[in-house]
């Protein structure tokens, strides 16, 4: 079915008895072309690209709970191509380029807002690194505007510009940057996935990868045994536990990101803003409440929750920024699981293993990568090529120490990225 105002108004006046179901709910076939491992944004978006783009019909995406339940409807639902070094740049300018015409492909409202993104600057040295940063931005063909304190004053008057400690020198400002719905992004791939021939399987978990003579042969589930040529490894912080079923080691580890909503408020937070002091950003959602989170937990864990110092650290980033905020309540809070890498960037590549493929290491920016790393992944795994956005992020550059993309500039160290 396809969505339209004329179909909602048509379901709206016949009481809404016609609407379709958004996809399929099959069993698992013996044998695929292609096995996903993962039902997330990135393995929902890969399965939808190799079918859109690629032509491929005999594809099934395996997800041990339901469509939407992982971190792909658990974050902070930032979109932005600000980032500076070659490789991580190209990559998410193309995905921003995909989020930008999203709806219209996928004939599904997403809530791709581009609110535009403010990262604050507290020095006059951070205020030389956006600078530079900015001007990378541009030359990249994406948009950047350094801002001045009364720039910035002029788009966020609600912050606090007295501080001592950290007084806002500026900021850089990033037009096209926003906020998506993060579970209408499952959804809308998912559906466009299933309306091109892919099974998608819940309540499938993979418990092992058969691979015989070096090459993959399919998977064991909680399900029964599927064969396939192909099988690609998208499963976010699970990905070392997945990888290790076809006995790899990945230079990964897994650790807690906590993320926080307040009540719904009447509208006053027009942007994205980032604090350039400490690791914290906010936006406001469409329902009104505040989204907002911080640093890891800095400890590796597979727990989806988060503990008490790193809530009160987020929070003290919070009052500091904008004292204002000390009157929202909290609502709900939630952890989501990171596959952090050594340089903080992520992963798409062909194993060792022939027909294995592997998409990980997304650290903080899976949200925003959903689109690009779908395409992307899925051009490697139909072509056996890198897609020319993604060509550096090879898994060997943790063998050889050449091509790191250490963005942050923190050094190799998984838990400071």
């Amino acid at each position: 079915m396809r969505y339209s105002a004329w179909q909602v108004l048509r379901q709206g006046l016949t009481g809404n008895r016609g609407w379709a179901p958004v996809w399929r709910n099959p069993d698992p076939k013996p044998e695929y072309d292609i096995i996903i491992i993962g039902g997330g944004g990135h393995g929902l978006s890969t399965a939808y690209y190799l079918a859109r783009k690629h032509g491929l019909k005999n594809i099934a995406v395996l997800e041990k709970g339901y469509i939407g339940g992982g971190n792909v409807g658990r974050n902070t639902t930032i979109v932005r191509a600000n980032y500076f070094l070659e490789g991580n740049s190209q990559f998410y300018s193309h995905s921003l380029k995909l989020w930008e015409g999203l709806e219209r492909e996928l004939n599904f409202n997403v809530m791709h807002s581009q609110r535009g993104l403010i990262n604050l600057f507290h020095s006059d040295g951070q205020r030389d690194a956006f600078a530079r940063r900015g001007n990378a931005m541009i030359n990249q063909g994406d948009d950047a505007i350094l801002l001045d304190r009364e720039g910035v004053r002029r788009h966020l008057p609600y912050l606090d510009f007295e501080q001592i400690r950290f007084p806002v020198y500026g900021g850089l400002y990033h037009p096209r940057g926003g906020t998506a719905r993060h579970d209408a992004v499952a959804w809308g791939y998912a559906r466009g996935a299933d309306s091109r021939g892919v099974d998608l399987i819940q309540n499938c978990e993979v418990t092992g990868i058969d691979v015989k003579g070096g090459v993959v042969q399919g998977v064991q589930t909680t399900r029964g045994a599927i064969r396939a040529r192909k099988v690609g490894i998208v499963v976010a912080g699970r990905s070392g536990q997945v990888a290790a079923m076809a006995g790899m080691r990945l230079p990964v580890e897994s650790h807690v990101l906590q993320a926080f909503v307040t009540e719904g408020l009447k509208p006053c937070i027009d942007h994205v803003v980032s604090f350039g002091m400490g690791h914290f950003y906010i936006s406001q959602s469409d329902k009104g409440g505040l989204v907002f989170g911080g640093d890891l937990d800095f400890y590796a864990s597979y727990a989806q929750r988060g503990n008490l110092p790193m809530k009160e650290h987020v929070m003290e980033a919070a009052m500091t920024l904008m004292p204002m905020i000390g009157k929202a309540k909290v609502l709900r809070s939630w952890g989501g699981i990171m596959d952090m890498t050594p340089d903080g960037s992520p992963i798409i590549d062909k194993t060792h293993i022939e027909g294995l493929y592997l998409d990980c290491g997304w650290c903080y920016g899976g949200f925003k990568a959903v689109p690009a790393s779908g395409d992307c992944f899925a051009h490697l795994i139909a072509t056996d090529r890198p897609h020319e956005a993604a060509s550096a992020f090879r898994l060997d550059r943790f063998r050889t120490g050449a091509g790191l993309m250490d963005e942050e500039g923190t050094g190799a160290q998984h838990n400071l990225h």
